[in-house]
């Protein structure tokens, strides 16, 4: 692996990424990274070994630079980066809503824009990131995407016209699980547990249950039902959750994540 790979804006994710591209053998020596304060690009050198460079010094230097700076920062980066960046680099887009049109109006004509929606569990090394190429990437590009992303976890490639879902049901995905945490150690909590007990079965049964719906190939249906027996202790739970509109009220959330990965794209960062 000798391409050049510039991580601009480095911050958590931005981060994890680094540390999973090199633990899946990418050399140091190949990664720059570039960071708003001088302290946290010297921390990335001493905990990494990676470069830091302005963002200039990456536009000219890397093969590909994956951008992971706020959406509402993305404007002010690509007027930095426009008069460096040739033609022919990859530039990979992490920011939420911004559609590959964004950068390819700012930047050289036929510059290969991917853009990847990731979320938290980056941090280790389970997320799910979200690939969609634009008008100029090929094959390669989306291949060279999937590689990078998937040393924190697994990738799928969508049409761009479905990553406003994605952003609704994956990317903040994490936010709703621990939501759902929060409010069952609460639970917990209310029927005379302490919160540490609360908390370790929540999350074990959590685990338990996610590594069962990716391994066994059953419909989440099917597994519910296998937990649900008749008259029991679950149906009752879920008479209620049904009652008080759980799987509606979840439907409307994940329509208005959607609908302001929708607006963020349109520009209305408000």
């Amino acid at each position: 692996m000798t391409q050049k790979v510039a991580v601009l804006g480095t911050g958590k994710i931005g981060e994890a990424l680094l540390s999973g591209m090199i633990r899946a053998g990418w050399s140091p020596a190949d990664l720059l990274v570039t960071a708003r304060r001088r302290e946290r690009a010297d921390e990335l050198r001493a905990r990494h070994g990676v470069t830091p460079v302005t963002n200039q010094e990456a536009a000219k230097t890397a093969d590909t630079l994956i951008l992971t700076v706020k959406p509402q920062d993305m404007g002010t980066l690509l007027d930095e980066l426009a008069p460096h960046v040739p033609a022919g680099r990859l530039v990979i887009s992490g920011a939420a809503g911004i559609p590959t049109a964004y950068f390819e109006e700012r930047l050289a004509e036929g510059t290969p824009v991917v853009r990847v929606m990731t979320n938290t569990p980056a941090l280790v090394d389970e997320a799910m990131s979200v690939i969609s190429a634009g008008r100029h990437a090929t094959g390669d590009h989306l291949a060279h995407a999937e590689e990078i992303f998937g040393a924190v976890g697994k990738t799928l490639r969508v049409p761009e016209s479905q990553q406003d879902a994605c952003t609704a049901l994956s990317g903040s995905g994490p936010a709703y699980f621990f939501y759902l945490v929060e409010a069952m150690t609460d639970a917990g909590i209310l029927l005379g547990l302490p919160r540490d007990k609360a908390h370790d079965l929540i999350v074990q049964s959590a685990i338990g249950a996610a590594t069962m719906l990716r391994d066994s190939g059953e419909h989440p249906v099917k597994l519910r039902e296998n937990v649900t027996s008749p008259a029991g202790t679950t149906i009752n739970a879920i008479r209620e959750l049904e009652n008080h509109g759980v799987r509606a009220a979840l439907i409307a959330a994940l329509e208005a994540a959607r609908d302001r990965s929708r607006e963020l794209a349109s520009g209305n960062n408000g």
